[in-house]
């Protein structure tokens, strides 16, 4: 009877950490395998459900406890405490959920999980259940901090400069945060460490980014695991346009302002707009901020910067009404849009690897201010790799100063420079473009995938 009903390939539940970042490209990839006739069940926590926007999908949600229902993360007293709760409340409920799922008659075949909850393996496996670790950053990263797991790479760095196979000469400042600043966030450093506890036990490791991006990264890691790369994971509007109507990821923690940055923007000229984001958890200080704004006061560039709430009072007195012949400063909005504005010259970026991803696939020059994490280790590939942008250099203080925000706008958007920069952001935009594109090489590693699951249902059925 269940047979009869079936009517998708196989059904896979997919588990994002829980912050806006890790959610859009595994509700990205979600769409991908619904696409593809999978049946998907997204999993997030019971917090983070309650206060998502998001816009009717056929993906289906359900939910999980992090063991802070009513507040999410800002209800716990440290970043430790939401860890430690959550890893040991989390396997619980999601072992709970594939009950739930199996005795509705909907049983799960495969979890996708976000690499930094291993756990999620380890429970899937009690239920017999393949498991695909999803990478969400960089395989340059994933790298790092494999290295970092199996105590290959000592800390804290002492050399001047690093090499690691399939990576490029890396000097300590171009690390991880976590591991070149060695014991400024030991919470998150165990997590991203903690990626590989168990990794060799997944039935998949899944990395959004595409083959030609990271070529000799991901050469050495299928020497390892089942390697497939399978990005970028971003709606398909803005690369293949096979999937009707996806102009966005589809869920938002933050409230968007597109109207009023659309209108701004249709009233600039082509080329002319320097976009500001620093992301959905990047947290500037004071000094920054201010450095930031004079810089962009400066220039002769027009701007358009996105300022969280949270870190509205940061922003000068009085500079929004001195500017505004010059520039917007928006609470958030929808960077694929703004990205894909032909106002929009180049985008100041804290180089995480959405917005990393996101201008490469639209062909937008970077000014590289990484902030914290693997931003680093992204900005060198920006500049020294992939040719795409400049990276703003820091004092001794680690503050980008006015100047030079002032000269690296200048430089991408009107120097010598900048015309190279351009071509080859156009380059990597077309290559984004064929790898997910059909018979690209990311499309054809989520067709094998997706084959792999259902011969292992076809194995499982026929030996029941």
């Amino acid at each position: 009877m269940e047979k009869e009903q079936r009517t998708y390939k196989a059904h896979c539940l997919v588990l994002p950490y829980p912050t806006q970042g890790h959610i859009n490209p595994l509700f990205q990839f979600s769409k991908l395998l619904d696409h593809k006739q999978v049946k998907v069940t997204l999993v997030t926590t019971r917090f983070i459900y309650k206060t998502m926007h998001r816009r009717s999908s056929r993906i289906e949600l359900d939910t999980i406890s992090d063991g802070y229902d009513e507040g999410g993360k800002d209800e716990a007293e440290s970043i430790q405490a939401y860890i430690d709760r959550f890893w040991l409340v989390g396997p619980q409920t999601l072992a709970e959920l594939f009950e739930k799922l199996s005795s509705s008659g909907c049983p799960v075949d495969c979890i996708v999980y976000d690499s930094v909850l291993p756990w999620a393996l380890d429970v899937a496996k009690k239920f017999g259940i393949m498991g695909a670790s999803f990478f969400t950053q960089s395989c340059a990263a994933d790298n790092i901090y494999y290295h970092v797991n199996k105590g290959l790479l000592k800390l804290p760095l002492n050399e001047s400069e690093i090499s690691l196979p399939g990576l490029p000469p890396l000097l300590p400042v171009d690390f991880p945060s976590f591991i070149y600043d060695f014991g400024s966030y030991p919470a998150y450093f165990d997590v991203v460490v903690g990626q590989f506890s168990n990794v060799d036990k997944a039935d998949w490791v899944l990395c959004n980014t595409f083959y030609e991006l990271e070529e000799q990264v991901v050469d050495w890691m299928i020497d390892f695991w089942p390697v497939k790369t399978i990005g970028p994971t971003i709606p398909s509007y803005y690369l293949d346009k096979r999937l009707e109507d996806d102009k966005d990821y589809g869920t938002n923690l933050f409230k968007p302002n597109n109207d009023a940055c659309m209108k701004w923007l249709n009233e600039q000229p082509k080329g002319s707009v320097v976009y500001v984001s620093f992301g959905s958890g990047s947290q500037v200080d004071v000094e920054q901020m201010e450095e930031m704004a004079w810089g962009l006061r400066r220039g002769k560039i027009k701007f358009l910067w996105v300022v969280r709430e949270s870190e509205a009072a940061k922003v000068p007195k009085g500079f929004i009404e001195e500017t505004t012949e010059k520039g917007l400063v928006v609470s958030w909005c929808s960077q694929l849009e703004v990205l894909a504005h032909e106002a929009v010259g180049c985008f100041i970026t804290h180089c995480g690897w959405n917005s990393t991803m996101e201008a490469l696939s639209l062909g937008v020059p970077l000014v590289a201010m990484p902030q914290r994490s693997e931003q680093s280790t992204n900005a060198k590939y920006i500049r020294d790799v992939w040719k795409i942008g400049v990276k703003a250099e820091a004092d001794e203080k680690g503050i980008v100063r006015q100047g030079e925000v002032e000269h690296c706008i200048s430089e991408v958007m009107e120097g010598e420079r900048g015309k190279e920069i351009q071509w080859n952001a156009l380059k990597w935009r077309e290559l984004a473009r064929k790898a997910v594109d059909e018979g690209g090489s990311s499309d054809k590693n989520i067709d094998e995938f997706i084959a792999k699951v259902v011969q292992h249902i076809m194995a499982g059925a026929l030996l029941h």
